[in-house]
């Protein structure tokens, strides 16, 4: 029968590495690539039975996925960030994908929380993610937010899990500092040009609209006009740091 291995990297993550872990208590194999946690991730990964590796991350997400991937022994793979959870009902239709064994790569929806609260428009709208994969012909690219490419065709599960993005404001904004920076650094990696008034005066805004009224932020009250607004400096701070990085002020 084709075995399951889910691949997860974690850096001081002992907050959201236990319900992460417990949730895919189902797989055959769980490994954690852990960036040298400076608090308990590794312990209690351990102690839930995953098998740890530690390497340095070094701010490449895909790279560190990648060497996730080829430390697994299974036939399938499912990638999890530490503050996802795969629920009863997901984690069945997955046991039954990963049993009819088609070569397919199957994508989830994500259930956006901030804290407790549900978030289902604008910024933290549910999106759907590449996670269950055949382990052959992958590849992973891309510093930050990074990207699954793949020869397979491409369905959506039936069933979402949650994503529990943000507990605090402090993460949220940890957050927005490192992957502002990682943004900048990838976009002058991939030879990408800027503008100032194109990119720093008038995307953040489009950002905004974007995120407020198109994609119905406003529908999610306070924290939707917080987080859209958010997403303004947001997509200013990355072209700022981009800009900078090219054309320095």
């Amino acid at each position: 029968m084709p075995k399951l291995s889910v691949v997860i990297v974690a850096r001081n993550e002992e907050k959201n590495i236990s319900g992460c872990l417990k949730s895919v208590s189902f797989a055959d194999e769980i490994i954690v690539i852990d960036d040298y946690s400076e608090d308990n991730t590794v312990s209690i990964a351990r102690d839930l039975g995953a098998k740890v590796f530690l390497r340095a991350m070094d701010g490449n997400y895909a790279a560190q996925k990648q060497f996730g991937m080829e430390q697994a022994s299974g036939d399938w793979l499912l990638f999890l960030d530490c503050d996802e959870r795969i629920t009863p009902e997901l984690a069945n239709e997955i046991q039954q994908k990963v049993q009819e064994n088609q070569k397919k790569t199957y994508l989830i929806r994500r259930l956006n929380y901030f804290n407790n609260t549900r978030v289902r428009y604008g910024t933290l709208r549910s999106d759907y993610v590449a996670r269950l994969m055949p382990k052959d012909k992958i590849q992973i690219v891309g510093l930050v937010h990074e990207r699954f490419e793949y020869p397979y065709e491409e369905q959506k599960c039936q069933h979402g899990m949650e994503h529990r993005a943000y507990a605090s404001w402090s993460q949220y904004y940890r957050k927005f500092d490192q992957y502002t920076d990682l943004s900048a650094k990838q976009y002058l990696q991939a030879g990408k040009s800027v503008s100032f008034w194109r990119d720093i005066v008038f995307r953040p805004i489009w950002a905004f609209l974007k995120m407020y009224i198109i994609h119905g932020g406003f529908l999610d009250g306070k924290i939707g006009w917080i987080l859209a607004v958010n997403h303004y400096h947001y997509t200013m701070t990355k072209y700022v740091r981009f800009y900078d990085l090219k054309n320095p002020f």
